[in-house]
């Protein structure tokens, strides 16, 4: 049997003709840049995250840049986030003039541990960047504490987890403002790049719309210089279609995980993924651990199994940034992690026919190891 780690296009096919009829709409009038569709779609995902302000952008990275920026991020001021993420996360910091400061995670979620955050505040902090990895909420609460006591401003870094919740809170709302991606493979995805900030602050979202489309609040008028960071309406019009079929989509994903937790939890060597009280995760990944991983992923690839590594190398040990000096050992729970993660497939089409495969071959390779 053949199991593909993602399949967009079974999905994408479902949405052909509704997608295509708001595209062909798009084409005639020749409004491909903003108008209804985008100013539409930011209202509807606002609501759906239980918030006042969305503003459409380029992609998650401008969405976060974009925060920084407007929060007022100065050269030096250190921003305390995890090594355990995509480099977008770090680079909308440096591209913003900030300085990462990494902190290690729980072992059991992979993100954040709070109980590290206070050792990494200096003068300097401004702000945490917490990044609700793989679908589920770091643990906000201690979090949102933290910054509260030493006055800094908190940055959901909301990539991997629309609709998520923690606490009955959805992801996007527990910060100052929050950045989630709409890449194609994200739960919510458009069909290019696209990205969205999320916030209850008026005057930071229009400081938001003004830097996203080269710092002009009125055509030709330049307050400040910006960015060509504008989410066109292609984009927008799909995800408005895609936004309605989420709930939905997270709920199939939820139910994948069940089926993957059943086939798995009573087999040795294998740790899968924790879920913290109150929280409502939406699985835009499953990521398990398991010993000889790389043997592992090879096999399962020769059983028709394909996988992922999210992330195979920690950001503080990339060659990007070498000029921080942190070698191995400076966050040990995430590099123990990084060489033993292993991202099953995950998407709302997989079917337990599939998924029962992956599990009786892991537990094949696992058993015979």
């Amino acid at each position: 049997m053949e199991v593909p780690f993602l399949d967009l296009r079974t999905q994408n096919n479902g949405l052909y003709d509704e997608v295509f009829t708001l595209w062909q709409e798009i084409f005639k009038s020749a409004g491909f840049i903003g108008g209804h569709h985008v100013s539409s779609f930011e209202e509807e995902f606002a609501e759906a995250c239980s918030v006042k302000q969305c503003v459409a952008v380029n992609s998650g990275t401008d969405a976060l840049r974009f925060i920084l920026i407007a929060l007022g991020v100065e050269a030096g001021d250190e921003i305390i986030t995890v090594s355990n993420t995509f480099i977008a996360t770090t680079e909308a910091i440096s591209q913003a003039n900030g300085k990462a400061v990494f902190v290690d995670i729980d072992p059991e979620t992979y993100n954040m541990d709070p109980g590290k955050i206070a050792a990494a505040i200096t003068p300097r902090t401004k702000g945490i960047i917490p990044v609700h990895l793989y679908g589920q909420m770091a643990d906000m609460d201690p979090i949102l504490e933290i910054a509260k006591k030493n006055n800094l401003w908190v940055v959901e870094d909301a990539c991997q987890a629309h609709l998520a919740e923690y606490k009955g809170n959805k992801a996007g709302s527990m910060g100052v403002a929050s950045a989630f991606s709409f890449y194609p493979g994200k739960n919510l995805g458009a069909c290019g790049d696209a990205g969205a900030v999320t916030t209850n602050n008026a005057e930071l979202a229009l400081k938001i719309r003004s830097l996203r489309d080269h710092g002009q609040k009125i055509k030709y008028y330049h307050d400040i210089e910006g960015y060509n960071g504008r989410c066109d309406a292609i984009q927008a019009a799909a995800l408005r279609v895609k936004l309605k079929h989420l709930p939905d989509w997270n709920n199939k994903r939820r139910k994948n995980a069940k089926l993957y937790e059943e086939g798995l939890s009573f087999q040795e060597g294998l740790l899968l993924p924790k879920v913290l009280n109150e929280c409502l995760p939406i699985y835009h990944l499953f990521v398990i651990q398991v010993d000889n991983r790389d043997s592992v992923q090879s096999k399962l690839l020769k059983m028709g199994i394909h996988t992922g590594l999210h992330y195979p190398v920690p950001l503080h040990l990339q060659n990007a940034y070498l000029k921080m000096g942190l070698q191995e050992g400076a966050f040990p729970v995430t590099e123990k992690s990084s060489k033993k993660i292993l991202s099953l497939p995950m998407y709302p089409e997989l079917t337990s026919e599939q998924i029962g495969y992956v599990c009786n071959c892991m537990k094949e390779i696992v058993n015979g190891a």
